[in-house]
């Protein structure tokens, strides 16, 4: 097995831990009514969306979501959250420092024993779920359950999905198709993207991620026999009876979402395995993403 296939296997149990670990961590986590802003690159930003998402829908405060390059200077926060897996991206590292002293800041990562320690006034260290791969999976799905369980939405049932999604068949024909479309609704989205982006790292696939009800402004288009569209959460009503229309695949999420992207995560590695790739050596990528000076 790849690095990345054992890491995608081991995410329920990650899930359990992180879920345990969130109620030992009340004091580094937002307090109900804060004014949070989480911020990450690539996969991070993406569980960050869906963390966002969730904690405001959920009542518990205004929480926004950026890239941590596009940080806006001129907002007020009363606590902002880095996702960073490897705890040495540059621009995560770079905003924190500019942060420091002006807002409780708190890093939620893998490896305590690095840049981002020094720089957060809390640090969640979720080492359990580290990763040898470069495309991130357990990692990314254990710092949302984290986030999730602090929020009172994490349930034994989301870890049951995630083991379904690990046993049951992948959807027959996936493999084969040139394009892949993941839909999602409010903090789905961010699942989506972030599906979307799995795919493209892993399998260099033709992918594209949107909220669901904004698929039918112009992306439906590209529906043919040949695509496939997969939603993350509960459709809208009559867009799966739309995409058939065209003759492409839909595939409706039944799983919790977070054990749907599980699915995905297995689809990425069975669409590189079937085009030839290693989809623990992505092409053009590194672990971490570290910006030499100019």
């Amino acid at each position: 097995m790849t690095y990345v296939e054992t890491e995608i296997a081991s995410q329920p149990d990650c899930w359990r831990r992180a879920a345990d670990l969130a109620a030992t961590r009340q004091d580094a986590l937002p307090a109900h009514g804060e004014r949070v802003a989480i911020i990450g690159c690539g996969t991070s930003l993406y569980m960050g969306q869906a963390y966002a998402a969730l904690r405001e829908s959920s009542g518990q405060g205004v929480t926004d979501a950026f890239a941590a390059s596009e940080f806006p200077a001129t907002r007020a926060y009363d606590r902002v959250i880095a996702l960073t897996r490897s705890g040495t991206t540059t621009e995560v590292l770079e905003l924190l420092g500019a942060l420091r002293g002006t807002v409780r800041t708190v890093a939620v990562t893998a490896d305590p024993n690095t840049p981002v320690a020094s720089l957060a006034d809390d640090l969640v260290v979720l080492d359990f779920a580290d990763e040898r791969s470069v495309v991130q999976t357990r990692f990314a799905t254990t710092a949302l359950t984290l986030l999730r369980a602090h929020l009172g939405l994490h349930t034994e049932e989301v870890e049951q999905d995630g083991r379904r999604a690990l046993a049951e068949p992948l959807p027959a024909g996936l493999v084969d198709r040139t394009q892949f479309t993941f839909l999602g609704r409010g903090w789905t989205v961010g699942l989506a993207n972030e599906a979307g982006l799995k795919m493209r790292e892993a399998a260099l696939a033709w992918t594209e991620a949107y909220p669901a009800m904004e698929y039918r402004h112009g992306p439906i288009s590209i529906a043919a026999p040949t695509t496939a569209t997969w939603m993350l959460g509960e459709a809208p009503a009559g867009l799966a009876r739309q995409v058939e229309a065209t003759g492409a695949r839909w595939i409706a999420g039944a799983l919790d979402p977070l054990a749907e992207l599980v699915r995905v995560h297995r689809l990425a590695v069975a669409v590189a395995e079937a085009r030839g790739l290693d989809p623990d050596r992505p092409r053009n990528l590194t672990r971490s993403v570290i910006l030499a000076d100019a």
